[in-house]
Parts: structure tokens; sequence; C-alpha cells
């Protein structure tokens, strides 16, 4: 006998700890009910139905015709031979129809349809397609195979229940920061859990030097969220410029806000980052607000970065201003554009040329990353020009 208290806590408990609708569940339970009658008192071809009534604890069975006519069924269902088995074949009323190339219509099989100047007769106004409805008697009684039948029937639809759940609540966090503790770490790969699902940090996501360890709580950039037949997987970077970007949205609420905006980042993960920051406001400093006072905001997020240096200059609508803003903290003296080949050459002094060109030429290939122009810089007399394949990033 269903204890109803129990059932109905279970519901409860799976609704808040699998985020799983009561409404999904009792479907699942009704499906796996009419696949337990069908199995042990239906034939084959029929629709049969179940309707759980989750305050008395009763199951009500029917079976369901679909209304049809010669345009969308086969009517002849004399015995033919079968082309596929070579002899006298059939349905389960051992008739067999062969049908003509290139028909649709479906064969008509009393357990499955009804003509519709018959289901006129129990339904006014039937259609075709309708769906008729006959009340079956309720059994209570079910073998071993079709009780095994209705627990695979509730195990899979419940599965299926919470991977759109878990869709729907991780597809809205697309494009944003999660948090999760690290599960294990596996051949370079980071594995997170995030309760219902489980994220991967590979290996070339993450920052150089960073090291993480079980049970480790971890922040990263979720990109995408992915449905495999093994379950949803998480994939997230600590090297996307959209973490960086993200970050600073979380600790200036100017940038939440909109007021100020990131209009463009360079990065090198776990080395530098420059950013171009905007204000709508002519009364907020852009650059003020995502250093923060005495730097807290942005030291915040060096320290999340493992120390990794960022450069925050002024986003301009003149070319010229944001590719001269782009080479900071060098100083320029002039600069040239070439638009048809986007192009820009600087000329800075001699003594700021390997500030303007930095270590290994990191300043100079950040500038064009996030300027996308091409930069050429020389000095008060000798010219230093960036490969092609770097300045472009």
């Amino acid at each position: 006998m269903l204890d109803l208290k129990t059932f109905k806590s279970a519901l409860e408990q799976l609704e808040e700890e699998r985020k799983i609708p009561k409404e999904k569940i009792l479907d699942a339970i009704e499906q796996a009910m009419a696949a337990a009658y069908k199995k042990d008192y239906g034939k084959k071809g029929q629709i049969i139905r179940a309707k759980f009534d989750l305050e008395t604890g009763k199951t009500d069975f029917c079976q369901v015709k679909i209304v049809v006519d010669e345009s969308i069924a086969i009517m002849d269902t004399s015995p033919r031979l079968s082309p596929t088995l070579g002899k006298v074949g059939g349905d389960i009323n051992g008739e067999y129809s062969i049908k003509e190339e290139g028909d649709e219509r479906v064969h008509f099989n009393p357990e499955h349809h009804i003509l519709l100047e018959d289901a006129k007769k129990i339904k006014k106004g039937a259609e075709l397609n309708d769906e008729i409805i006959f009340p079956l008697e309720t059994k209570e009684d079910y073998g071993r195979i079709a009780a095994q039948t209705a627990k695979q029937v509730i195990i899979q639809k419940i599965r299926e229940a919470e991977r759109t759940s878990i869709i729907d609540e991780y597809g809205t966090k697309e494009g944003e920061i999660v948090s999760g503790i690290v599960q294990k770490v596996e051949r370079g790969n980071v594995y997170v859990d995030f309760n219902r699902a489980t994220g991967v940090l590979p290996a070339e996501e993450q920052i150089p030097g960073g090291f993480f360890q079980r049970g480790q709580r971890i922040r990263a950039y979720l990109y995408s969220v992915e449905d495999s037949p093994r379950g949803i997987n998480l994939r997230l970077s600590r090297t996307h410029p959209k973490f960086i970007e993200k970050l600073f949205a979380m600790e200036a609420p100017e940038i939440q806000n909109g007021i100020v905006e990131i209009k463009s980042v360079a990065r090198e993960a776990g080395a530098r980052s420059k950013i171009a920051v905007y204000s709508n406001d002519e009364h907020i400093d852009a650059i003020g607000s995502c250093v923060g006072q005495k730097g807290t905001r942005v030291n915040t997020i060096t320290q999340e970065l493992g120390g990794e240096k960022i450069d925050i200059i002024p986003w301009s609508a003149d070319s010229k201003v944001f590719v001269a803003n782009s080479i900071s903290p060098a100083k320029v003296i002039s600069i040239e554009l070439d638009v048809e080949e986007h192009k820009a050459t600087i000329e800075v002094a001699n003594d700021q040329l390997s500030l303007a060109i930095g270590k290994g030429g990191q300043n100079v290939r950040l500038a064009a990353k996030l300027t996308g122009w091409r930069i050429d810089i020389k000095g008060d007399k000798e010219k230093v020009e960036e490969p092609a394949e770097e300045a472009k990033g």
C-alpha cells in the first residue's frame, strides 16, 4: 500500500535537492505506470496513459485512439506477401499491407486508430488527429518484468528531468564567473564540483604557475555548457579575456551598473594584461573606478590572477589617442596612422624605447591586441618594428 505521506515527502526532497519540479516527477511515475500496465495487460500498438491522484494515491488508466480516415491511413489490411520476409507476414493482427513508394500514410491499426465516422459517434465534433479516450479497468497486480519496466522508466525520466534542470540553471550562467570546490586534479585537468554538475578546467585554460588541491574553492569563467551522453559538462577557463572583465565587474559597481565600460581586453594570462575603459558619465573617472581607493580593487583582482600585472588605460574614439594610450607607461612623442594597412607608427624618446616595447616585446604586443592596429615603434634615431604575426596576436 502506498504511504502518501512518505511519498509526498520524497517528492519535496527531490524538488529541493535536485531542483526537479514535482510535476516532472509525477509525469515520470504516470508514464512508468502506463508502461507497466501495457506490459502485462495491453496489446501491441496501444496508446495507454495513466493519471495518478496525489491526494488519494489512486491511478486511473485509459486507452487513446487517434482519429483517422483514408487520407492519412491505409485501410486495406488484407494479407499480402511481405517484401522483407519473403513470405506472408503481418502486423499484430496477422495482417500486412504494402505501401507504395512515396506513400506517407500509416497502416490502420484498430488498437491505435479510430475512423472519423466512428469517432463522431463518441465525441461530437471530432476531427482528424483528435484523441478519443477509452477508460480501462484499474489493475494493481503486476509481474516482475512489468515492475522492472516501470522502474527503468522512472529512473530514465528523472535523469532527463534533472539534466534539463541543470541545463536551465547553468545555461543562464554561461558567460559568467562561477565558484566551486576542486574535486580532483587529473593529468593537469582540474575537476570542479558544483553540487549538481561537474566543471572541467583544462590545463590550457589555467594560469601558468597556478596550483590547485582537492577541497580548494576556485573561481573560473564558464564559457560553455555541453550536454553530452555522459552528462552535463561545464567548460571553465581562467585565461579567457572575459574572466578579467567579469572580475572587474564584480569589484567595481560602476562597471556592473554600466556607467563605466570595459571596451577592450588584451591578456597574456599569468604575466600581464591591458584593459581599455571608458566612462559614460563625465563626472566619474573610469580608471579610478577600476583601481579603487588606494588600489584595493585592482589589487584584489591581481591576487586572484596570481600576481598578473594589469594596465588600465583610457579608451578613446580617436584612434590616434587610443593607440598612443595603449603604449602606456611609455610616453609618445608623435604617432602616424596608415589606415589602408591599418598600421600605426609611434615615435618615443630613446630612453623610453625599451619601456614602450616591453620585455620580449610584451607591451607593444598587448597594445596591438588591445587596439587592433599593427604598431611599429621607433626612437629618436632608430626604429624597431614589431613582427606582423605578433602584432596581430
